[in-house]
């Protein structure tokens, strides 16, 4: 780890403010009360602390912490100030997975159960748990990129008790305590609902995301892709309403900001590491350009 300096900077365009610094400090200077939705994926933290994937080798970064109550504890004081900021009645949409111990690290296989740690540490910051969706992945594209034996076709074929099926992303919902003040009115259409009330969500496309390669760095290499738009876009469009607030204590490349935006949201994020809050700025930059020229050529039509 290292002991970079610290330094913030902020970034607003029309509906989104972006914000370099550590959501442990930034998420401060949130008013009480002024978020309606949260969408973001945390680090997964190992068995023993610190993170599955190395993001910086800042000592802010929660996924360099020295061991797992430390990791919790950093991690629930941006659950209790997420709790603050978001209205009576609002939702906290997170993204985890499980993580898999390991033969030469643990002495051991099988998962380490981190969603039901997350689930466990927003219930104790007084959240309310509502649900949890797991995300369709695909065995063969897992079993590729990550060399999981589990998964192998020699595995099963020299002994099927040491396989098990792929692993999915879950989406964890939970809801702050109260009455939300304004119902949300979805687009959402019946035939959508019904593909996306399944307990499982099929459909979301794994390299649906914003570029993060261009905003990697040398102490980043095992970074994990940015969360997938069409994952995100489903939270926003379920439990958010036009003109409101949705926010990310982890802004990444600005995935979530990007689509609330794009989605008629306001967007607030808050980035540690500068290499990725200046390309999320970039994103959201070019997607105003995009949206200005798409409501001008509306217009013309309009016009025809």
């Amino acid at each position: 780890m290292t002991e970079d300096a610290y330094v913030t900077d902020e970034a607003r365009g029309a509906a989104w403010e972006f914000w370099l610094g550590d959501s442990a400090e930034r998420m401060a200077e949130i008013a009480d009360e002024s978020v309606h939705l949260s969408v973001y994926s945390p680090p997964f933290a190992t068995p023993e602390g610190g993170a599955l994937y190395t993001y910086s080798a800042m000592v802010r970064d929660m996924g360099n912490a020295t061991s797992l109550d430390d990791f919790l504890g950093q991690f629930a004081y941006i659950i209790r100030e997420n709790l603050r900021i978001t209205i009576p009645g609002g939702i906290a949409c997170v993204h985890v997975a499980d993580v898999p111990y390991m033969k030469g690290r643990h002495g051991r296989s099988g998962l380490y159960d981190f969603s039901g740690e997350v689930i466990r540490a927003y219930e104790a910051e007084g959240w309310e748990f509502e649900s949890r969706v797991a995300v369709d992945k695909d065995p063969q594209a897992q079993a590729i990129r990550t060399k999981a034996h589990h998964l192998m076709f020699v595995t099963k074929n020299r002994d099927s008790s040491k396989v098990s099926p792929a692993m999915p992303d879950y989406l964890l919902v939970f809801k702050k305590p109260g009455e939300r003040p304004t119902p949300v009115k979805t687009d959402v259409t019946n035939e959508e609902w019904i593909e996306w009330a399944r307990p499982i969500w099929y459909g979301i496309r794994e390299g649906n995301t914003l570029n993060a390669r261009i905003a990697r760095e040398a102490d980043d290499e095992r970074h994990l892709t940015p969360l997938q738009l069409d994952f995100i876009e489903r939270c926003v469009r379920l439990w958010s309403n036009p003109g409101e607030r949705v926010f990310s204590a982890f802004g990444g490349v600005a995935s979530e900001l990007y689509v609330a935006v794009k989605w008629g949201r306001e967007a607030l994020g808050i980035e540690l590491k500068a290499s990725y809050w200046k390309v999320g700025c970039g994103n959201l930059r070019d997607l105003e350009v995009e949206l200005a020229e798409t409501k001008i050529t509306d217009h013309l039509v309009d016009l025809l």
